[in-house]
């Protein structure tokens, strides 16, 4: 791949996956490829994206990021390294754990972030917040070029996917709902849903469907780790990075601002 990818995972409702499959994608990608994948925290509510990658409180966040005078003209991949936090071969911008300050991280700052990480990294996953109407939200929207949403095998969980695809479409995202994802954790499962035809279901409407079983490492909640996921979890994950690696050759439009970025 040359250029850059932009990859927004996304739900209507929480608690379904969104930040553990943004560090396993994350987590994957970078271990996999050479390009230099990095993941934002864009969660108005104080996310813990960086938590689960690093196992600690991150000392550097996109709030300090974007206090900078200079943000537009930061040069060098040293100058932006001084706020991104690494986990393994992944980079991480971390939220403000502060959810006053995380809420002013708006739609106009998430594409100046964007457009400053797109010059320095190939691959950009936003973890997203709960919701799909906050500011930041429809920034990530309106830049994305593969769109993972996530849901549960139960019946409020996959309610909520279809209430997220049904509001993408009815918002003008009906392209990006077409090539999308549907991931499914499965560490709950509700007995009156049959997986399969729940799996049909959504492959109808969306590109592919991929299932994270459940895993004991994962529900622990803290610090994510490949080498300690069963191995069906982790061919999940290389199932999930290899779908999104299909679009890295698609042709895009470059947005407002934004450089093309070789496709």
């Amino acid at each position: 791949m040359t250029g850059w990818h932009t990859i927004t995972v996304a739900s209507s409702k929480g608690g379904v996956g969104k930040t553990t499959t943004s560090a396993l994608l994350g987590l994957t990608l970078a271990e996999h490829r050479g390009d230099r994948v990095v993941t934002l925290d864009a969660n108005p509510d104080a996310g813990n994206l960086a938590q689960r990658l690093l196992g600690y409180r991150a000392p550097a966040t996109v709030r300090q990021l974007l206090e900078q005078e200079n943000l537009d003209q930061l040069a060098s991949f040293t100058e932006v390294s001084r706020f991104v936090n690494t986990a393994g071969r992944l980079q991480v911008l971390a939220s403000d754990l502060d959810p006053a300050m995380s809420e002013a991280f708006n739609a106009e700052e998430y594409r100046r972030v964007l457009a400053l990480l797109t010059r320095f990294f190939n691959i950009v996953i936003t973890d997203s917040g709960t919701g799909l109407i906050h500011s930041a939200m429809t920034g990530a929207l309106e830049t994305t070029r593969s769109l993972i949403v996530t849901g549960k095998p139960t019946i409020d969980a996959a309610e909520g996917i279809t209430t997220t695809l049904d509001w993408l479409i009815a918002h003008g995202f009906d392209e990006l709902v077409r090539d999308a994802i549907v991931v499914l954790t499965c560490d709950r499962q509700a007995h009156s849903i049959d997986p399969a035809a729940l799996r049909e279901h959504f492959a109808d409407r969306c590109r592919a469907v991929v299932e994270f079983p459940a895993d004991p490492h994962l529900t622990e909640g803290g610090r994510i780790d490949l080498e300690m996921l069963r191995p069906r979890t982790r061919q999940a994950g290389r199932e999930l990075a290899a779908l999104v690696a299909e679009a890295f050759t698609w042709d895009f439009p470059a947005p407002d601002g934004f450089t093309t970025g070789g496709r």
